[in-house]
């Protein structure tokens, strides 16, 4: 009978009792879990071997969470990161995001909200892998390296928010993003029905994006939100 490999995460967390306690929920639902009890650790079996996620906490010893983030970010480019934190303060989670995290979760926390966090996270990674770290949907091509964008063979130029909407975008291709997770995710602020900013960006986007090409990729679901998808 042909196996399903298991999806293999590290934990880095130094605490013990924090770290048995995710590793053996993990096992449970079936994943391959090692753990790694500080950041100088983590960094090297983060970036020496071969993991699908990685859960890294921010209060480390040696290398915090966030320098640990930013040095296996640059070894490679791809793997999905989940940081775990104490305090979830506005600039925490920027500096987080900033440094290459791909979601954030406060502690403490229930565990189902952990899994399906991660399930999210793999489910992303498989349907929808980054070769050479560039994004492609149709004909549109997306460095994440180099912050270029390309429609048909054509340069088109972004501002760095613009980027950073489309790259959104782009890795939750086919899933209908609210304006609430575009604030938090790109401003990092709570919805405010009272302003038009992400209307006004999608349009600029749609403006250098799609005008002018028959195939249409940025779509609007009325009353829930924008969708990147190759097809109406």
């Amino acid at each position: 009978m042909f196996m399903v490999e298991a999806n293999r995460i590290l934990i880095i967390e130094d605490e013990p009792k924090v770290a048995q306690f995710i590793k053996q929920g993990l096992e449970e639902s079936s994943f391959q879990v090692e753990i790694a009890f500080d950041g100088l650790i983590g960094k090297s079996m983060a970036i020496n071997n071969s993991y699908d996620l990685i859960v890294l906490d921010v209060n480390l010893p040696y290398i915090n969470g966030y320098e640990v983030c930013k040095q296996v970010r640059l070894a490679k480019k791809n793997i999905p990161i989940l940081m775990l934190t104490a305090h979830g303060t506005t600039d925490e989670k920027l500096l987080g995001f900033e440094v290459g995290a791909d979601d954030y979760l406060l502690k403490p926390f229930e565990f189902r909200e952990l899994i399906a966090r991660i399930k999210v996270l793999l489910k992303h990674a498989s349907l929808f892998p980054v070769i050479g770290n560039v994004i492609t949907i149709a004909d549109l091509e997306i460095n994440i390296d180099t912050k270029t964008v390309k429609r048909g063979g054509n340069m088109i130029e972004l501002t760095a928010k613009e980027f950073s909407l489309l790259e959104y975008f782009a890795k939750n291709k086919g899933r209908v993003l609210s304006r609430t997770d575009i604030a938090e995710k790109i401003w990092d602020i709570k919805f405010d029905t009272g302003t038009n900013v992400i209307d006004v960006y999608v349009n600029f986007l749609r403006k250098k994006i799609d005008q002018g090409n028959k195939v249409k990729l940025i779509h609007t679901k009325i009353g829930m939100g924008y969708i990147l998808k190759e097809t109406e």
